[in-house]
């Protein structure tokens, strides 16, 4: 076998984790009370669409700032465990800073990995609007958990 094709197997095993965490992401229960969409997991990185309207309003008519954590916590989440195949990771802290309120529309998400390749990971994250302008950002630590990624629903194809 040549370098080449085990840079290939490499590159397939981590596109299938990629692809894997992102059907993950679809059958968490949690996702069904968001309107949301992971549309891509790469290596170090994660974007995600949210929908926010006024479900989602505390009592002075803006989006609450538990669906600002949500939104950041999960685009770090998952640019942080793109680098581990093997465990769920878990979040042992998070820093937000909202730079703007939001009402209603579209909202990305972007995760960026930023340090840690064995048991802790830091990853930050920061939220668009539909504008283009920043909404919030965040940094969170990941630790690696003792469950395994495969015995998650929605981890393995078998759909």
């Amino acid at each position: 076998m040549s370098g080449s094709d085990n840079q290939d197997d490499e590159t397939d095993g981590a596109a299938e984790h990629f692809r894997a965490l992102e059907r993950l992401y679809k059958r968490a229960p949690i996702n069904d009370l968001f309107q949301s969409e992971l549309e891509i997991v790469e290596k170090g990185r994660s974007r995600i669409h949210f929908e926010v309207d006024e479900r989602y309003y505390h009592a002075a008519g803006a989006v609450h700032g538990t669906s600002y954590f949500k939104m950041l916590d999960d685009a770090a989440f998952y640019a942080a465990n793109s680098l581990v195949s093997d465990r769920f990771i878990l979040t042992t802290a998070f820093n937000l800073l909202f730079t703007r309120p939001v009402k209603h529309g579209k909202v990305t998400a972007e995760g960026r990995w930023v340090s840690g390749k064995r048991r802790v990971f830091v990853a930050d994250s920061r939220l668009i609007d539909s504008e283009g302008e920043e909404i919030a950002r965040g940094t969170g630590t990941f630790m690696r958990s003792h469950i395994p990624l495969s015995s998650l629903p929605g981890y393995k194809n078998d759909d």
